[in-house]
């Protein structure tokens, strides 16, 4: 059974950093591409980031780019989202889900394990 778990999340002021944490078990965490998703109030769920099986392929949304950094540890079957110069718009729950393939893909679709989610706010 695959689980998935998101952690980080919290309040911080705007300008501030976050570093939020994914583990997955139960499935063979290096084989598979990575993505981080966040979902705000009365939005649809949007992409944020993804990372290939190595970690080196990496690809960002607009919004993000330049203030997120995306990594993962695979001998820890962890993944890892530096959030830096938080902006109030970045308040969402962000989600962390496994590919079904290996390369890193900004689409939502192929993504097939998800987490609960971890809630970040950023105030202004």
């Amino acid at each position: 059974q695959v689980q998935v778990v998101e952690s980080g999340g919290g309040l911080v002021q705007a300008g501030g950093s976050l570093r939020l944490s994914c583990t997955a078990s139960g499935l063979t965490f290096a084989a598979y591409a990575m993505g981080w998703f966040r979902q705000a109030p009365g939005k649809e769920r949007e992409v944020v980031s993804c990372i290939s099986r190595s970690g080196i392929g990496t690809g960002y949304a607009n919004s993000v780019k330049g203030r997120f950094t995306i990594s993962r540890d695979n001998a820890k079957n962890t993944l890892y989202l530096q959030m830096n110069n938080l902006k109030p718009e970045d308040t969402a729950m962000y989600y962390c889900a496994t590919h079904s393939r290996w390369w890193c893909q900004l689409l939502r679709s192929d993504y097939n394990y998800w987490g609960q989610g971890t809630q970040v706010t950023v105030s202004s």
